[in-house]
Parts: C-alpha cells; sequence; structure tokens
C-alpha cells in the first residue's frame, strides 16, 4: 500500500497517543505531525525521551511518523539577531525530537517576510536564510533526518536556489500543491525541477484565491493529473500528505468519516506511483 497520510492538525483536539489510535482505527498507517502536537510533546520534557515513548507507543499500532512540519512560525530570518538564534535553539529541540520519533522529513518555512517589511534586501534575507539553514543542517549531518524547505509564495527556481545556497545532503523540498495554485504554479513543472529534492508534499486544493485547504476533485483547481503524473516520471517514495484542514468544518463523527474517504482516495490516486 501507497505511504497515504493526513497531517495530525486534523485531529487536533486529540493529544498524541489518542490521534496515533483514531488514525489507525481508520486504517492510516502514517501522518505528517503537525506544529499543534510537536509542541505539546516539546513542552513535556526531554525531546528526546519523549520522542522515543511516542515512537515506541504507536510501533503498537504498526504506525510510523515519517513526516513532521517544524515550529509553524518559526522565522529562521528573523531581524533581530538574538531571537534568531533563539529560534534556532529551539528549532534543534524540534529536530531532536523528530529525529527520535523517526521523522525522515521535518518541514520548515523559509521565513523572510518580517525582515522584507522592514526594508532588507533580497540578497541580506538569502544570506541570512542560507546561514541559519547551514548551523541547522550541521547539527542533523548525523541524524537521519532532513530539513525540508516548503513553497510558502516561492516558484521552484526560488526554492532550489535555496536549497542550493546550503552545503548539505540533509536540505530538500516539500510542495504544497495548494500554495502553488495561488501562485499559478505549474505542479509538473514543480515537480520535475525538484526531482530527487522532493521529500514531502502537502496535498491540498483552493480555488486559487484563497488557501483553503481542501482535497482534490472537489471544487479546487489544481490538476491533479498533472501532479499524479509527475510524481511517477520523478518516483516519489515519500509520504502522499493529506493537509486539509479546510474539511475540519463539520461535525465530529463527519469528520472522522471523511478519514475513511480521504484513504480510499489518496490509494486510488497513488496507485499508478
Amino acid at each position: 500500500m501507497k505511504k497515504i497520510s493526513v497531517w495530525s492538525t486534523y485531529l487536533m483536539e486529540h493529544s498524541p497517543e489518542e490521534m496515533v489510535a483514531e488514525f489507525s482505527t481508520h486504517g492510516f498507517k502514517y501522518t505528517e505531525l503537525s506544529d499543534e502536537h510537536g509542541k505539546e510533546l516539546i513542552q513535556r520534557g526531554n525531546p528526546v525521551k519523549i520522542g522515543r515513548a511516542l515512537r515506541k507507543y504507536a510501533e503498537d499500532y504498526d504506525f510510523s511518523f515519517i513526516q513532521g512540519h517544524l515550529w509553524l512560525t518559526a522565522d529562521i530570518v528573523e531581524p533581530s539577531s538574538n531571537r534568531r538564534s533563539e529560534t534556532i535553539d529551539e528549532l534543534k529541540k524540534w529536530l531532536e525530537l523528530f529525529s527520535a520519533l523517526g521523522i525522515r522529513a521535518g518541514v520548515l518555512h523559509p521565513g523572510g517576510s518580517k525582515a522584507r517589511s522592514e526594508g532588507w534586501p533580497e540578497d541580506k534575507i538569502s544570506d541570512v536564510r542560507s546561514e541559519s539553514l547551514q548551523i541547522l543542517t550541521d547539527f542533523i549531518q548525523d541524524m537521519p533526518i532532513s530539513i525540508a524547505i516548503e513553497n510558502c509564495g516561492e516558484n521552484i527556481d526560488q526554492l532550489l536556489s535555496i536549497v542550493d545556497g546550503v552545503n548539505s545532503d540533509s536540505l530538500g523540498i516539500c510542495l504544497d500543491t495548494g500554495h502553488l495554485n495561488l501562485i499559478k504554479g505549474n505542479q509538473g513543472e514543480f515537480i520535475r525541477k525538484c526531482d530527487s529534492k522532493l521529500i514531502s508534499l502537502h496535498i491540498a486544493d483552493n480555488l486559487g484565491v484563497n488557501d483553503d485547504h481542501i482535497l482534490p476533485y472537489a471544487a479546487g483547481t489544481v490538476d491533479w493529473d498533472d501532479v499524479i503524473h509527475a510524481l511517477h516520471d520523478i518516483n516519489y517514495s515519500g509520504l502522499f500528505n493529506f493537509e486539509v484542514p479546510g474539511e475540519r468544518h463539520c461535525p465530529p463523527d463527519a469528520r472522522l468519516a471523511k478519514l475513511d474517504y480521504m484513504l480510499k482516495l489518496g490509494e486510488l490516486m497513488m496507485r499508478d506511483v
């Protein structure tokens, strides 16, 4: 079976342990650990000890954490050098937690919006981002985890420039199909240009105006045939991960029923990949 998953924010009211059990009840064997669940785990104490304990718990359900979203609001281009250093130190804790959980791809936003609003030129933003990413990738060089930079308005050439600007094999790309749709980007071109650097996915659709985070083949405008054909062409082997908090706006029983549909939909979409 293909590695179909749902971002764990879909069950954000559940504890991490309850989330594992509920997803397993609906046939899932994987999730992308969300920022919300990550924060809860970080607050419990030693990230390595906590991560190993949850990993052991999940193994009893034949459930794995392969992908996770690092601290959602972390800005590795924070203009204040002191706050940026604090952010990097906090992200190191998250990376230790993720590595202990068995996560292979930790998704991270490229940052820079605050620096841009303060008038920083793009070359300075790029230099500071590269410096921060070098520190983080050096930190994980002996860990079985990579950082996946998510497209948050950037095109594929900008993402590749970020990755290529850091001297590390522990840096890749996360494609958010919804974000790319908002800038009218070509999904197939993005995927094929990434090739082996594409190590994680956020599968979501929208109407091209707002980040609706809805499921494929509904009202959205993402070209899903293009996505699937391109994933096949590069032999993508990571999680096919639905990031669809827009589907949460319904009664709890209906939300759980959607999980059964999502698993079947993911299997149908990925059957030829």
